[in-house]
């Protein structure tokens, strides 16, 4: 019997533009194979003029409070208002003003820039830094939220309708992707189901792949292949919104990190797995292979198919019309008879698959 890692076998998209990477070889490291296909790319902030007339806005009379929600936006943010000459000012006016920071790490950015925060929730939620700041009373106040790509609608209308003046300082701007074929081929395989699990680091990453398929004519199939075979996980409610609005159901880890993400694809795939015991094996199916009594066993495509349609009913004889409308791309007897002939050599022996003369094929299921 040899180790087999947890994700061996699966194959998993990354929509991602920033930390892609980063996400990618915590999926790897556990096994997975990964696709890249960024659906969205983000402005450099250099060059965002919505982030220079925003600052603009805030540095033209003075702010009662500033709401800093992510690290590196927040340092990004600095660093870009140095790059246009405003760094000394908009440091001067935030020092002036009360920092809300959403966690440690906006905490720490804001310390590391000689600023101190004034409250930050235990539960880093935005939720409890929006209690917080109505408990105080906002009407009449000058509030900046300091967003990282993705619109916070809720916060800041909750905020206006308390009587608050708010100015969004959109940290990122997300647009589409220059080359929007690896994002193509990536939906394509999510339809084709070829990739296993799609995790989601942002709402305008599923926003826009959303966007895609619904150009493209193939929204129905995203929407049924995210709600049967392939896990739809988010690291968050904001970013799994898209995909909640099409009755999408998605995982989501306890808390919005990169590293809880990635073992809520791992636990998620694992306990979705297929396992049975059938002519005297153990077998468990795994995205494009099958462990067989803790062993690794490599399954072409046309085989895995039809191992799939065959353990979804246990035991049940399959029709060989129901197998060949199970295999990619179709076909006919004599190509199911083949894919039966080399799933039986990948599972390294005939007994597990039976041959029911004139009704189809079963598994040969342990009583």
């Amino acid at each position: 019997m040899t180790d087999v890692l947890p994700l061996a076998g699966f194959v998993i998209g990354i929509t991602a533009a920033r930390r892609a990477d980063e996400l990618g070889a915590l999926l790897v490291r556990k096994g997975a194979s990964v696709r890249y296909g960024p659906a969205i790319r983000i402005v450099p902030l250099t060059d965002d003029t919505e982030l220079h007339a925003a600052t603009t806005t805030l540095l033209s009379s003075p702010v009662d409070a500033v709401v800093a929600t992510t690290g590196i936006g927040f340092r990004g943010w600095l660093e870009a208002a140095e790059g246009w000459g405003l760094g000394d000012a908009l440091v001067s006016r935030l020092s002036a003003s009360s920092l809300l920071a959403r966690g440690p790490k906006v905490t720490g950015a804001i310390r590391a820039a000689g600023l101190s925060e004034s409250y930050s929730p235990a539960s880093e939620s935005n939720a409890e830094l929006l209690q917080h700041l109505l408990s105080s009373g906002v009407e009449g106040m000058r509030i900046a939220v300091q967003l990282h790509g993705e619109p916070l609608p809720y916060f800041v209308d909750t905020l206006r309708a308390a009587g608050a003046e708010v100015i969004e300082i959109s940290v990122y701007r997300w647009v589409g992707p220059v080359d929007p074929g690896p994002v193509d081929r990536l939906l394509d395989g999510v339809l084709d189901g070829s990739i296993h699990a799609l995790p989601f680091t942002s709402a305008p990453a599923a926003a826009s792949l959303v966007a895609l398929a619904r150009r493209t004519g193939r929204l129905a199939g995203l929407v049924s292949a995210l709600s049967g075979p392939v896990v739809a996980a988010c690291v968050g409610p904001i970013t799994a919104a898209p995909l909640a609005a099409l009755g999408v159901p998605t995982v989501q880890p306890h808390r919005a990190r990169i590293g809880a993400l990635a073992r809520t694809v791992s636990e998620t795939l694992v306990a979705r797995s297929p396992r049975l015991r059938a002519g005297g094996h153990s077998i468990e199916l795994r995205g494009q292979a099958a462990i067989v009594d803790g062993e690794w066993r490599e399954v072409a495509p046309a085989p895995m198919a039809l191992l799939r349609a065959l353990a979804a009913s246990p035991g049940r004889v399959v029709s060989r019309r129901e197998l060949i409308a199970a295999l990619p791309g179709g076909g006919e007897e004599h190509a199911v008879e083949t894919a039966i002939g080399r799933l039986r050599t990948s599972l390294g022996g005939g007994k597990v698959v039976q041959t029911v003369v004139k009704r189809g094929y079963r598994l040969a299921v342990d009583a």
